[in-house]
This record gives C-alpha cells, sequence and structure tokens, in this order.
C-alpha cells in the first residue's frame, strides 16, 4: 500500500539517483534485488529498510550525515504508522481516511485552513450530526453515527499527555452558515470559544471586512511530524475523503498561503471577542 510518508521517501531517492546519472537496475545491484523493488520504493508503495536507505545513498554519493539520518527517520515514522492498530483500523471502510487519522495521530501540530466549516476538530456532535444527514442518501442514514463517532474519537488527540497542537484560521462564512439550526450553531460557537482558551489551540477569524484574500481556493489542513526529516505534508479534508498534496515545493507554498491569511485575520484574542459576538447574535 502507498502511504504519504513513504512517497515522500521515495521521491526524494528517486531525485538523488537522477541526479546521480543511475537507473532502477542499477539502484537494485546495490541491494541484491529486481529493479521492481527499486520501483515500488520510490513510488512509495512498500516500507523501507534502514540498511536499503543507506546503501541506496552510499550509492548515490549523498554523503551529508544530517540528510541520511534525515531519511532513516522518515523511514521509521513510515513504519510506524504502517503498523499503527489504532482504533480507526476497525472503524473506518474507507482507506483514505485511515490513512488521513493514522498520518493525524502521529502529527504533533495541525493548521487548517476553513472557508464554509467549522475544522472537524473543533466540531460538536449535534453540528456534525447535522452534516453528516446532509450529506448522505436516505439509503444510509445509519452511517451518521458511524461518520460523528469517528469524528468525536478523532478529537481525543486535543488532549491527553500529548496533546495535538492546531492553529485555525477560520473565514467569517463559516461562523454564520446556519448548520443544524440557531441552537446548534450558538452551541458550536460557544464550544469552539472554549476550545481557544486552551494554550494548545490558537483561533484566528477572517473577517468579510478583509476584503479579497488568498484561500478563496478551497479548506485545507498542513501536518507536521516531530523527525526532522518529515516534509510536512497537506490534505484537503472532506466528510469522509481525502485528498493529499505532497512535496516539499507544494508543502512550502501551502504554508505560505496559511501564514498570509493569518496575517489578514483577527488576533486569537479579537477572534474571541468576534466568537462571542457571532454567538449572541444567534436567535431561536
Amino acid at each position: 500500500m502507498s502511504t504519504v510518508l513513504a512517497r515522500q521517501l521515495g521521491g526524494q531517492l528517486l531525485a538523488f539517483r537522477e541526479a546521480a546519472g543511475l537507473n532502477q537496475a542499477q539502484a537494485a545491484d546495490a541491494l541484491s534485488a529486481q529493479a521492481a523493488k527499486v520501483a515500488k520504493m520510490e513510488r512509495g508503495w512498500v516500507p523501507f529498510r534502514d540498511p536499503d536507505v543507506v546503501a541506496l545513498c552510499r550509492l548515490y554519493e549523498v554523503e551529508d550525515p544530517q540528510v541520511v539520518q534525515g531519511l532513516l527517520r522518515l523511514a521509521k515514522l513510515d513504519r510506524e504508522r504502517r503498523r499503527a492498530k489504532g482504533w480507526w483500523v476497525s472503524s473506518l471502510t474507507a482507506g483514505n481516511l485511515r490513512e488521513y487519522i493514522a498520518m493525524e495521530d502521529v502529527a504533533i501540530k495541525v493548521r487548517t485552513w476553513q472557508l464554509a466549516l467549522i475544522p472537524g476538530l473543533f466540531q460538536t456532535p449535534e453540528y456534525m450530526r447535522a452534516l453528516a444527514v446532509a450529506a448522505v442518501s436516505p439509503d444510509e442514514i445509519d452511517e451518521v453515527e458511524r461518520i460523528v463517532d469517528v469524528r468525536v474519537r478523532r478529537q481525543h488527540r486535543l488532549g491527553g499527555s500529548s496533546p495535538l497542537r492546531v492553529h485555525a484560521v477560520i473565514w467569517e462564512a463559516a461562523l454564520r452558515q446556519m448548520i443544524g439550526g440557531p441552537q446548534v450553531m450558538r452551541q458550536q460557537l460557544e464550544h469552539l470559544r472554549e476550545l481557544a482558551e486552551r494554550p494548545t489551540i490558537d483561533v484566528q477569524v477572517l473577517p468579510f471586512r478583509a476584503g479579497v484574500h488568498s484561500c478563496g481556493g478551497g479548506s485545507f489542513n498542513i501536518l507536521t511530524f516531530a523527525e526532522e526529516g518529515a516534509t510536512d505534508v497537506v490534505h484537503m479534508d472532506g466528510l469522509r475523503t481525502t485528498n493529499w498534496v505532497e512535496g516539499v515545493e507544494e508543502s512550502a507554498s501551502y504554508t505560505e498561503l496559511f501564514a498570509r491569511t493569518c496575517a489578514m485575520s483577527l488576533s486569537p484574542y479579537d477572534s474571541m471577542r468576534f466568537l462571542e459576538s457571532v454567538a449572541k447574535g444567534m436567535n431561536e
């Protein structure tokens, strides 16, 4: 199975191989393997053994110890993610969601930009249920509670001894869209304000009055990992699907985009006051 982290590592090794002017067969000789193994490694289809990473680095004349160690850390993180036997394995049927939640489980920080919805990690069950009911077909109504249960369990990462750090920037439209009715939205906004008081959570609001902004193309999340060799990964999160954006340059472009949007948004303190004002304006 291809994974995001393995594709990162495979892509870096592919770049080193091409820079060295070698083909897959020559790389395979260094591993006493077939060229098909190198092809699978470069596409992220298989976990990486440390001796293979070291052998390829030696062949490609990658001599910087920090670069080699970064690749080894990335390989280790991918192996740990593949071995993970978390609750999501049995709770979900969609492989893309299993991959995202496993990644979220080993991340140390998430930066999220949301255009139309409250971030999933911050949603109340009532808000989730209203979204799920609108998203599923009548013959899938039994799926609603399963979807809610999955998202509630994801929120456990916000607590515990090593809580996930979250920096959320939310467009004003997401705060005013009447999902589930006034009472559900008022409770949702009050819950969001309470979460924003935690030291591990930052919430900023991008108000309408800020004008044209750079993030109109869609919502996204940036996941950061502890390992220095693990490049940030970006994903677009739907109700039950996930699309990945990979690569160092692509990740850096989203990081820059997020930073520009933060600069246009209200400060965390002013955002809390803004949330209070919107919540008070919710009428039955």
